[in-house]
């Protein structure tokens, strides 16, 4: 980051940017939509968009991962969410929707507090293999190493693991920290880790091997980790940071691309856009997508976060229902707030400003422009 600005004369801040701090803007080229290229592959796995849903039990269900396969995306389901904890959790969400907001914390966790079971997990990734999509599938760094011997066996593609933030240099006392680096070169299936939100920080994700790096701490429109943890970092400054770690990484490895994948802050499909644009080449979406109709939350939002025993830093938030998941993503759009047809959206974008693939639109202008 740059842009050192003075608080007080004790103290100096970075100025950063948010999405909502910035716009493109179109160049001398324009071209038919129907021209533009949304596709996007990471390491051995094409899909028609580049998008991820967020391994979120309001967004994934076994069901919606493979809907959301099926419809160009790559759905990731979250291993210690109610789908590996409960045989059946409809029971589960419906409480989770009918609570009162000032029991909703502590209902969560009571919910939550049931095990994971490993034989869940097994049936789980089964269910979405025998469907012929991409199994993609999430753990917390703390189980990675509980869980990793059943989700190997029972058959994963891309492995997600996800945090609000990940470092390769976790220092602990207590307990023997996940050595990422050693980890993923034992591995055979491709990870994406994070969340991370600094150049030095991705630089150093990048080094122990990962396919992808997660920027943003997740669970943007449901996370308090500012309020909470005072820790809050704008995602068009974040992005640009690690597009540029992945940059001079390609230099220092000899070619290794990792795929940069903005994860939060991001709840409309300009949103997308401008991710792009700052130099993401996917973008892992929540809430968007928490407002199909086929979403488990049934309109209500919640993540990982929401859920911790000891220190909550996030909360249930309704986000409503604004269509079919076929109808987010490639619409017809009966609403013009960028919650519908967000493909479509982004192929729009890129036509207005002249680009044919999504890698080409991190060469778009950028303007601040605060709304």
């Amino acid at each position: 980051m740059s842009n050192e600005i003075e608080i007080g004369r004790g103290k100096r801040a970075i100025a950063a940017y948010s999405f909502d701090d910035i716009a493109v803007i179109p160049a001398r080229r324009t071209r038919d939509p129907r021209d533009v290229s949304v596709e996007w592959q990471i390491d051995a796995y094409h899909v028609d968009t580049p998008i991820m849903a967020a391994p979120m039990d309001s967004v994934m269900s076994p069901e919606t991962a493979i809907k959301f396969g099926q419809l160009g995306g790559i759905g990731v389901l979250d291993l210690e969410g109610l789908w590996t904890r409960y045989e059946d959790p409809t029971e589960q969400f419906r409480q989770i929707q009918a609570m009162d907001e000032d029991d909703a914390t502590v209902g969560l966790q009571k919910i939550y507090a049931e095990p994971v079971k490993p034989e869940l997990i097994r049936d789980r990734l089964a269910q979405i293999r025998e469907s012929g999509v991409t199994v993609a599938a999430a753990l917390s760094p703390q189980h990675t190493l509980e869980h990793i011997d059943t989700v190997l066996d029972a058959g994963v593609d891309l492995l997600v693991i996800r945090g609000t933030t990940v470092s390769a240099e976790h220092v602990s006392t207590r307990s023997e920290p996940l050595n990422l680096k050693r980890f993923i070169y034992e591995l055979d299936v491709p990870v994406v880790v994070g969340g991370v939100a600094t150049y030095t920080a991705a630089l150093h994700l990048m080094r122990t091997g990962a396919a992808g790096v997660l920027v943003g701490f997740g669970g943007g429109a449901a996370h308090t980790t500012r309020q909470a943890l005072g820790i809050h970092v704008p995602m068009a400054t974040a992005v640009a940071d690690v597009a540029a770690a992945r940059r001079d990484y390609l230099d220092e490895s000899g070619g290794r691309y990792v795929h940069v994948i903005a994860d939060g802050g991001i709840g409309h499909s300009g949103d997308i856009v401008k991710a792009i644009a700052c130099g993401a080449d996917a973008v892992m979406l929540g809430a968007l997508l928490a407002r199909a109709e086929e979403a488990p939350g049934g309109g209500w939002h919640w993540g990982s976060e929401a859920r911790h025993s000891i220190l909550p830093r996030g909360r249930r938030v309704h986000v409503g229902t604004a269509g079919t998941l076929e109808q987010v993503m490639y619409g017809p759009a009966t609403r013009s707030d960028g919650t519908q047809n967000i493909v479509g959206a982004l192929k729009r974008t890129m036509a207005t400003t002249g680009y044919s693939e999504v890698k080409d639109l991190q060469r778009v202008t950028i303007v601040v422009a605060p709304e």
